[in-house]
């Protein structure tokens, strides 16, 4: 739109009146009186303002403001033009309606054959409104006129007066089509107020802002504000220029080239070289290359090559492999992707139907989303969900692409040892392919996806290089924008992404790959927990799964907790689901015999459908005798439990190890030894009891290994328990590494360790006092059925563990 608009002459009635005062609403006329010297005929109009020295045409429908023309048009008196604050008011209020406005002279009222009424006004000086009157059937205001102050000449306001007389002068060239009567009428205005009134006039801005520039008495303030609103325009129209001179240069280039090859393709036809239906394929891929959105450095990289498959023979081997990389870069997604329609509240319901429990994981995505909502541009870290198997890493990363309204892309990073399986490889390579980052979004269709780099931690490397090193690019949102694949040979921009990795162990992730993601942990699953899981998507899966319906197919609770307790023994819930298929499929079996139509499984009819108990309690079986501890460990797929057996025979003091134990381990079972030595006077024991006999030490399980150095109380309780003959209590089981001075030092996997402790029935857990923040991780269903002992230092142990009162233990 064009910043000034041509004066219209006063003598010429308007084709087209600006509809700015419409809607008719006749009304009973008002006594008529006579009007004071101090008052004015008020014409309220909508959405437009009039100057002094301006001359608008004004459209009126309202009655009263028919009445109010007349009246001054017969009266020979002059009106006030006010602009409405409310543009939706009909009978506009002294609210509605603003505080300074413009004396007009009527110079011309024309009515229409179609019934509309025009008036042409001349504005004449500014006015404020006192006060409205009544007993007229039009509005009418006691007003002050404000005196113009353009008489008043100073150094700075005739600097500011040459200053905008200049940059107006600028805006009149800048424009296509503009009167010479125009620019003329700029230059001869001499009067700084004038000019200030004529370009704030007829500058393209809002009704708004060009009633604040009237209600500006000031004359400085002003031409300050028309200087800087002519400053802003001349900004715009010189972009627009360069913009159209861009675009008309481009549009010539275009019509050049196609001029070339439509002459190209004339001289190929004269000589026999048109190439039939491979001269079609390549406009196709010409057309393709134009519309796919491709970058600029890219798009000349694919023409390039196209040219290239030009001047090849279709026969050539080098032509399908020039053709192949052309079908990549179409196939690949460039255009950017849709913005993120993010519903925090929607999200959180996406996250609760389809996971039971994780609270603090869903609580930290959702911080993550709701970050991506207030900066969607900003660069949000990769979250990388560690945890045991079958507790839902991957399922919440499909959550999050539901939860975002994206496609979701995986790509299982398990046993890749190439580093091209991430860059992909070099096209000199006979059967080359993009790398499996590539391919993933290929098949997602979009840039904007969510990609889960499944089993980060199980990257292996070789002779082909490092893939853990490859990925350092794709995981660094400072990076990613120009992410180079091999095969390609042109950046790509992966910064609109979304990355979430999943992984079972940290300690097999190298430290900079670790250290470009945010760990999320998800420990295993309470027995009441899988239970509420089982209840609502394990056992409806497997029954869709074999083709059972809620009618032919019911599974008791107690079935559920049987399952749980006897037959399964994990964090997560994989080898739970397993066993309810596999009740499902012999439910599935009976009906398609014919021998039941329906059928309840309940706890009883597992024996027959899964076998006998795979696990039972082994706490009080083996901790039922002196010099037997329970501790608690922790594994990559979960917390287990941990029986230390101690037991000596005539010898010469050797302590033997056995069970397939750690180094650190080792040394954890001799500074138990030694330390149940320097207790001898607190334990009551001969001092020569240790002289001539062998201290033998096993952890079961001596097929799997076992290292840490948390065992530390679990075997310094089994060891005073076995020089005491006295058994350690059966249902307590305990954690903390052990110092020579007899202190217990904090572990790690507290969580884990808890819900081990719990499934294997354990009522009482003692644990190093200095854990006891990490209590906050254990869901509190769980904390609520343990009773916990804090360990300051080893009599505290010996006092909760054996039926001794050596120290008081702090309990909760």
């Amino acid at each position: 739109m064009n910043p000034i608009k041509p004066l219209l002459d006063a003598g010429t009635p308007p084709a087209a009146a600006t509809p700015t005062d419409s809607g008719r609403e006749p009304e009973a006329p008002a006594p008529q009186h006579a009007l004071p010297e101090d008052a004015l005929v008020i014409v309220p109009v909508r959405n437009m303002v009039l100057f002094p020295g301006m001359i608008l045409p004004i459209s009126i429908g309202r009655e009263r403001s028919i009445n109010a023309a007349q009246f001054a048009i017969k009266a020979e008196r002059p009106v006030g033009i006010l602009m409405q604050r409310n543009p939706e008011a009909d009978r506009p209020t002294p609210d509605d309606l603003s505080a300074i406005g413009t004396v007009a002279t009527l110079l011309r009222y024309v009515t229409t054959p179609d019934g509309s009424h025009h008036i042409i006004c001349q504005g004449q000086q500014r006015f404020r409104v006192l006060g409205y009157l009544d007993g007229f059937d039009f509005t009418v205001a006691r007003v002050e006129r404000i005196a113009d102050d353009a008489a008043v000449q100073d150094r700075e306001i005739e600097a500011r007066y040459v200053q905008l007389k200049a940059r107006a002068l600028e805006v009149l060239k800048l424009l296509p089509t503009v009167p010479e009567e125009m620019i003329q009428a700029v230059q001869d205005v001499e009067s700084p107020g004038m000019l200030a009134d004529l370009v704030a006039g007829y500058i393209d801005i809002k009704p708004a802002e060009k009633q604040e520039l009237l209600e500006e008495v000031d004359l400085r303030a002003r031409l300050d504000r028309v200087i800087d609103l002519l400053a802003h325009r001349i900004e715009v129209l010189n972009l627009s220029r360069d913009i159209d001179q861009r675009t008309k240069a481009s549009i010539g280039q275009r019509e050049r080239e196609f001029l070339l090859r439509e002459q190209l393709k004339e001289i190929k036809k004269k000589l026999g070289e048109d190439g039939g239906d491979n001269a079609a394929e390549l406009a196709e891929l010409r057309t393709a290359i134009d519309e796919a959105g491709m970058p600029e450095e890219v798009a000349k990289q694919a023409n390039k090559e196209l040219k290239r498959l030009e001047r090849m023979s279709d026969s050539s081997a080098e032509y399908s492999m020039v053709r192949t990389y052309l079908d990549w870069l179409l196939e690949i997604p460039w255009k950017p992707p849709e913005p993120d329609a993010i519903d925090v509240a929607q999200a959180r319901q996406v996250l609760d139907d389809d996971h039971f429990g994780l609270e603090q994981v869903k609580k930290r995505i959702l911080e993550f989303l709701a970050v991506r909502k207030l900066k969607p541009g900003g660069h949000g870290p990769i979250l990388c969900l560690v945890g045991p198997p079958g507790v839902g890493k991957t399922s919440l990363g499909q959550s999050i692409a539901r939860a975002l309204g994206r496609k979701f892309a995986r790509v299982s990073l398990g046993g890749v040892h190439d580093e091209a399986e991430i860059r992909g490889h070099r096209r000199t390579y006979i059967g080359a392919l993009p790398g499996n980052i590539i391919q993933a979004l290929k098949k997602a269709g979009t840039r904007g996806c969510v990609m889960m780099l499944d089993e980060i931690d199980k990257l292996g490397s070789g002779v082909h290089g490092d893939p853990s090193a490859a990925l350092l690019e794709v995981l660094d949102p400072q990076q990613n924008n120009s992410f180079r694949d091999n095969y390609l040979g042109v950046p790509y921009d992966l910064s609109q992404v979304i990355f979430v990795a999943t992984a079972n162990l940290l300690d097999t992730i190298p430290g900079p790959l670790r250290d470009r993601m945010e760990v999320l942990h998800l420990a295993g699953y309470t027995q009441e927990e899988k239970r509420e899981i089982a209840k609502r998507y394990l056992v409806q899966r497997q029954r869709e799964e074999t083709g059972l319906t809620p009618a032919q197919f019911t599974l008791t609770d107690d079935a559920l907790v049987a399952i749980i307790g006897h037959y399964t023994r994990e964090a997560g819930v994989r080898n739970l689901e397993r066993q309810i298929g596999a009740v499902c499929r012999h439910v599935a079996v009976r009906i398609a015999e014919g021998k039941v139509q329906a059928q309840t499984i309940d706890a009883a009819d597992l024996g027959d459908i899964l076998g006998q108990w795979k696990f039972q309690n082994e706490v009080a079986l083996r901790t039922g005798m002196a010099g037997v501890a329970t501790g608690l460990a922790w594994t990559p797929v979960g917390g287990d439990i941990l029986f230390i057996e101690a037991s000596r025979t005539p010898g010469s003091g050797r302590l033997i190890l056995t069970g397939q134990l750690g180094e650190v381990m080792k040394e954890s079972a001799q500074a138990a030894l030694t330390l149940v030595k320097s207790r001898v006077s607190v334990l009551r024991l001969d001092a020569g009891a240790f002289e001539k006999v062998d201290v033998h030490i096993h952890v079961p399980a001596g097929a799997v290994p076992k290292d840490g150095p948390s065992a530390g109380v679990a075997m310094f309780i089994a060891l005073a328990s076995l020089f005491m003959d006295r058994p350690v209590r059966s249902q307590v089981a305990m954690t903390g590494e052990i110092s020579l001075r007899g202190l217990v030092m904090p572990v790690g996997g507290i969580k884990e360790k808890v819900l081990a402790a719990l499934a294997a029935g354990i009522s009482t857990v003692m644990l190093p006092a200095r854990n006891r923040k990490d209590l906050e991780d254990v869901p509190e269903q769980a904390r609520a059925q343990l009773e916990f002992i804090f360990l300051e230092d080893v009599e505290q142990a010996l006092a909760g563990a054996i039926d001794m009162a050596l120290a008081q233990a702090p309990t909760t």
